[in-house]
């Protein structure tokens, strides 16, 4: 087993600029860390480049794990040189380079009752989340804005819990054209606003595109004035609003909840 010790190592480099979005987008790649998410990763067959272990690591592998990535390029380093190309405080001492999937806005799914927007969530846990939460509800997908924060920051992809692997995340040039876009194949776009009486306890049956906006300003004015409608969460006490993926988990789940009782 060689054991990469250097840090001008071609492979360490290329590893180290994936940190930076500009160069994830480039490469069209990012970087997984954990024993979990990498069997998720190797589990939906992700197309995966490199998995980097550390040296201290390697000894105390499992015969499942070490059975899992045999298949894959495996790359053992010092602990020196994994530390600096980990993001988390505490490693596991195992990372992988996974490619993106291909998506762009021809893949979006008009099969799907219910499709989540994300216009400008800044926050990568929020984002996450979302993604998590849009995928124990058995949905396959969810458009973004330009102004959203990259779906492949680090801390996003570990926010997901491994859903990043089976939620296709398709990025809009223009949320305006793509909301016109799929009303022409019968969905019905809501914006969440506090600026309204609607509740989404009031939606009627029927193909749903959902707009949820950023943290601070909510979904943006360009968007408001073409939607068909405009809704909320209720809310009985004196808050006046919620943490973005919480609110996005209560409409999701007021979806999941008419589906069982369909």
């Amino acid at each position: 087993m060689q054991i990469i010790k250097s840090k001008d190592n071609e492979i360490i480099k290329y590893i180290k600029k994936l940190k930076e979005k500009k160069y994830r987008e480039v490469e069209k790649a990012y970087v997984i860390e954990g024993e979990k998410l990498i069997n998720e990763a190797i589990q939906e067959n992700a197309k995966i480049k490199y998995i980097v272990i550390s040296e201290t690591t390697v000894e105390e592998l499992n015969e499942y794990f070490k059975k899992n990535i045999e298949k894959n390029s495996c790359i053992y380093v010092t602990d020196k040189i994994f530390s600096m190309l980990t993001d988390v405080v505490t490693p596991q001492g195992m990372l992988a380079v996974i490619e993106k999937k291909d998506i762009d806005e021809n893949d979006i799914n008009i099969a799907e009752e219910l499709i989540i927007v994300l216009d400008g969530i800044q926050d990568p846990g929020n984002l996450g989340t979302i993604l998590r939460t849009i995928d124990s509800a058995g949905l396959s997908q969810v458009i973004i804005s330009k102004k959203t924060v990259d779906i492949y920051n680090s801390k996003v992809v570990r926010s997901t819990m491994g859903a990043i692997f089976r939620v296709n995340v398709i990025i809009s040039e223009d949320l305006v054209v793509t909301l016109r876009q799929l009303e022409k194949h019968g969905f019905e776009t809501i914006a969440t606003s506090l600026d309204t009486k609607d509740s989404i306890y009031d939606m009627k049956k029927g193909k749903k595109v959902i707009i949820i906006g950023n943290e601070a300003n909510g979904v943006s004015e360009d968007v408001l004035q073409i939607v068909n409608k405009k809704a909320k969460i209720p809310m009985l006490g004196k808050t006046e609003s919620l943490n973005v993926s919480v609110a996005t988990g209560i409409i999701i789940y007021e979806y999941v909840r008419r589906k069982i009782k369909e």
